[in-house]
């Protein structure tokens, strides 16, 4: 057996996110099904994390062990003519047999993307906020905030099986995109992008939620601090749709 890296694309929508559940579509159980036809053998896929219901991904990765000592030329070819139109493999990388997709990654990177202009194109990628202006520097000074190690109990789901909230966020920031530059093609975009060693269940939306209410002035930026602070319960703020959230990019150590 040889263990490989999958990097997988997949747009959400139709999903109930990444994990194999017993009832539902999953990303998980789709890719899976579709290696196991094309290997012959049952095949168990580990992410690098889960992501929600209706949440997008452009770079999950995932693990597997196949019984393939060399992977043939046409193999990626094979398996996404196996796979569902929402749905593709990228690319497919042999790693030591020790390389775990969650416990080895260095860090994540999620992008969030709305907008708050209408838009035909782009609804099923871009969450659509009605709101007439967002300050975008008071975002970014809240943004600001979330910088470094931190305990992010504020802005998590409680989880029994969760050891402890800390995560060290290494960028968090905003920028606005140019018209048509959005992950649709259609309307003026923003773009949050942050990055972490770790990310906790519905951590990225709460936070996302959370600048949104600094962006329509009605927190000041030192609010986010002050719940970061708080430690007790998940911040009182709009959790952001689903259908802007993105799995940007999973960073592994250089072999």
């Amino acid at each position: 057996m040889a263990r490989y890296f999958l990097t997988i694309a997949y747009d959400g929508t139709n999903f109930i996110g990444w994990q194999r559940q017993p009832k539902g579509r999953s990303v998980q159980a789709t890719v899976e099904d579709a290696l196991s036809k094309l290997a012959q053998v049952p095949c168990h896929l580990v992410g690098s994390g889960r992501t929600d219901a209706g949440v997008h991904a452009q770079g999950q990765v995932a693990h597997v062990d196949l019984p393939l000592a060399q992977m043939p030329a046409d193999w990626l070819y094979r398996l996404n003519a196996l796979l569902p139109p929402d749905v593709a493999c990228l690319q497919a990388t042999q790693v030591a047999d020790e390389l775990h997709a969650r416990f080895s990654a260095q860090s994540r990177t999620y992008r969030y993307f709305c907008t708050l202009q209408k838009s035909p194109f782009n609804n099923r990628f871009c969450a659509r906020l009605p709101y007439r202006t967002l300050d975008l520097q008071a975002m970014n000074a809240a943004a600001a905030c979330l910088l470094g190690e931190h305990s992010f109990r504020s802005f998590a789901k409680a989880v029994p099986e969760e050891s402890h909230y800390l995560c060290h966020v290494s960028q968090a920031s905003w920028e606005a995109l140019p018209v048509h530059a959005g992950p649709g093609g259609g309307g003026a975009t923003l773009a949050f992008t942050i990055s972490a060693n770790r990310f906790l269940r519905g951590q990225v939306r709460a936070i996302v939620g959370a600048l949104l209410e600094v962006g329509k002035c009605k927190r000041p930026p030192a609010w986010v601090a002050e719940v970061l602070a708080m430690q007790s319960q998940q911040v009182q703020a709009m959790l952001a749709p689903a259908e802007g959230l993105h799995l940007w990019e999973v960073r592994y150590p250089l072999p």
